[in-house]
């Protein structure tokens, strides 16, 4: 049997991405700590520090992506990824297996997603509600996070080392920082953290806030859905997508999860956006922010109206 040539063994040890799009990805990863270590060590500049808050929201789309599609081919790289990730979102990037994976695209917004967004104080779609949001899923997603790690210690030891390694790195890594300089810390790094995290969250309010959660008559998650019941979901058409991985596209990524995310905008115009209601389907993200949470506070005409029949069961 013939040897593989020295330059074929060499061609395969180079990291190779999956999907070429994911050089947007890799530049978000590098570009959110050069933004923090340059004002760590230069002071602090509202437009840099601005452009890192940004930077924030696309490492949560990323994290998100590389769970339901790993970016690399190779094993190392993309563990390599996710303690990069756990870095720079400081949380653990396992979470994603049992709140999302496992729950949300599962159930899909249905009475047994547990961060369903009408389980909190009715369906509701407002600005305190989009604040709230996160802490409230939080709170429900952490038993899940414990029963999920206990299940893993009990029957693959591997893998829950794997998760308490990504707890000791985030930690350590606020140890160290803190321990450096605690003001800096908190404001280049911990505090942009926190506003990345909010935001992942958050997004399950913007995208499933008064959409259609009632069960389905299907099982699981099928990789197409008939008729209105695509209607658990909220898309938005504008400049986010294309800053953030089309995280707007959140129906065919739904019925489509493993698909790469640059493919979501062709599966949206040419399989799902005409069977969504129309109301489901919004154009810019911050129109519909300033539009919903800031006049519809004022104004009712300018609020959402909910797709859930008022005698449906909301619990």
């Amino acid at each position: 049997m013939a040897r593989p040539r020295p330059d074929a063994r060499r061609h395969h040890r180079v990291p190779r991405l999956r999907h070429w799009r994911d050089w947007q990805s890799l530049a978000y990863l590098v570009a959110l700590p050069a933004l923090a270590a340059w004002q760590w060590a230069h002071g602090f500049n509202v437009l840099l520090y601005a452009l890192m808050l940004f930077l924030t929201l696309g490492i949560g789309v990323i994290h998100h992506n590389h769970v339901h599609l790993r970016m690399w081919r190779g094993r190392r790289m993309n563990r390599l990824t996710d303690f990069w990730i756990t870095l720079l979102q400081g949380h653990p990037t396992f979470v994603f297996w049992p709140a999302h994976v496992a729950n949300h695209h599962r159930h899909r917004h249905g009475p047994k997603d547990v961060a369903r967004t009408y389980r909190f104080g009715g369906d509701t779609n407002h600005l305190w509600g989009y604040l709230l949001h996160p802490f409230q899923a939080v709170w429900v997603l952490m038993p899940v996070f414990f029963g999920w790690l206990a299940r893993l210690r009990r029957h693959r030891r591997g893998a829950w080392r794997y998760c308490m390694a990504q707890y000791a790195l985030w930690l350590a890594s606020w140890a160290v920082l803190l321990a450096l300089d605690w003001r800096k810390a908190l404001v280049f790094v911990i505090v942009p953290q926190l506003h990345g995290l909010h935001w992942l969250l958050a997004t399950n309010y913007l995208q499933h806030a008064h959409a259609d959660g009632r069960k389905t008559a299907h099982a699981g998650a099928p990789r197409d859905t008939p008729g209105s019941r695509l209607n658990y979901a909220r898309n938005f058409e504008g400049l986010v997508n294309p800053l953030l991985f089309n995280i707007g596209l959140h129906t065919a990524h739904h019925e489509n999860p493993h698909a790469h995310w640059s493919e979501l905008t062709h599966l949206h115009r040419t399989r799902y956006r005409a069977r969504v209601d129309p109301a489901l389907n919004e154009g810019g993200l911050v129109p519909y922010m300033v539009r919903v949470f800031v006049l519809g506070t004022v104004w009712p005409r300018f609020r959402s109206r909910s797709l859930m029949p008022p005698d449906s069961s909301i619990t």
